[in-house]
């Protein structure tokens, strides 16, 4: 049964949604999801070495001539733009602020326009060291907004989970970000049972003050092979109920296909300025798979269908071999078409992707 509700955003007949070669023009899965928001990695590589992430010694980097060049980058997503409906880009990494055309990737990606002759929305996530030198550059060439990671607001802890003393410099980015119009800044801080999770409230605080969107995400796991404990996370449940010790929190409703439920934190906003938000993204116990509208890029050229996959396809390999964009475009619909109705955390035989999180890009 395809799924329903908000975010499902495909079209299912008598059959089901149309298959790769019947006509279907977007990126449409067997369960009747339609993916249109692109996440493209720019590099596995990254300058720090957050504990849930990575072991400490880093990883074996992709060798450079695997990595897709900037004009590959840019070629397949804007076949994922003009030809397979994507309205959404992100990029990611690793940590993308490393890639040095950056600038122009977002430049090339913001001038490309969609069906009805917008541009995507454009989007970075990053660990916000650099950004602070980056975010005007960044904000003329059109990228939209950011999404920096913010763990902890102590530079001892934040040092200790980073592996890296480097807290005031994203905190610079932040705010260079914010200055730069890459607005909403947004906040992303992954919760860990005996680690960070003090830092809840204080998170909070801070991101109101300063007018950010704080977003709180459930571990999940994609970090080391088997450090990932499911008693170690703390849950949606347990962020709601610490920030409800000092907060008032009032459901959003309409959530669509945002991985993130959002609350409004009561008695703020005013003199023209909205209520401040928090959202939780419960990828492992209030999962929205359902609702997914996502297709993921690696670095190297691969289509992962979901964040869990253990299979890619290879459209690197095409681009190289002279492939054309229609050749190019029915492989990535047909890699979509397979993705899996759920990501199975759950499930007893799950077994968790070949690649860790630095690697798929968030």
């Amino acid at each position: 049964m395809a799924p329903t509700g908000p975010g499902s955003t495909g079209t299912v007949g008598p059959d089901g949604p149309a298959r790769p070669g019947d006509g279907a023009t977007g990126l449409v899965d067997r369960w009747g999801r339609t993916a249109t928001d692109l996440r493209v990695s720019l590099t596995d590589r990254c300058n720090l070495r957050c504990t849930y992430c990575m072991p400490a010694e880093g990883l074996h980097w992709l060798p450079s001539p695997e990595v897709l060049t900037d004009d590959e980058v840019v070629r397949l997503v804007g076949i994922g733009v003009t030809e397979l409906g994507v309205r959404e880009v992100r990029f990611t990494g690793g940590e993308p602020l490393l890639r040095r055309g950056l600038e122009a990737i977002v430049g090339a990606v913001a001038a490309l326009r969609t069906a009805d002759g917008t541009p995507p929305e454009t989007s970075l996530t990053t660990n916000g060291i650099g950004l602070a030198r980056r975010a005007p550059a960044l904000a003329a060439a059109g990228l939209g907004r950011v999404n920096v990671s913010v763990d902890s607001l102590d530079r001892a802890q934040f040092a200790e989970l980073t592996r890296r003393d480097r807290l005031p410099d994203v905190l610079a980015g932040v705010t260079a970000a914010a200055a730069a119009g890459l607005h909403p800044v947004k906040v992303n801080a992954v919760v860990m049972r005996g680690v960070n999770e003090d830092q809840v409230r204080p998170l909070l605080r801070w991101t109101v003050a300063e007018g950010l969107h704080l977003r709180f995400i459930e571990q999940m796991p994609l970090g080391p092979a088997h450090s990932w404990d499911r008693g170690e996370m703390v849950t949606t449940e347990e962020i709601l109920a610490e920030l409800a010790a000092e907060f008032v929190l009032e459901p959003v409703a309409g959530r669509g296909a945002a991985p993130a439920e959002t609350w409004t934190v009561a008695g703020t906003g005013g003199d023209g300025r909205p209520a401040a938000t928090v959202g939780i993204i419960g990828a492992v116990t209030r999962p929205f798979c359902g609702a997914c509208d996502r297709t993921r890029l690696t670095a190297d050229g691969q289509v992962r269908s979901c964040l869990f996959s253990r299979t890619e396809t290879d459209l690197r390999a095409l681009l190289r071999d002279g492939a054309a964009d229609a050749e190019v475009a029915d492989a990535w619909r047909t890699a979509m078409w397979g993705k899996p109705r759920a990501h199975g955390i759950d499930d007893e035989g799950f077994r968790q992707p070949l690649r860790l999180m630095s690697a798929i890009g968030g």
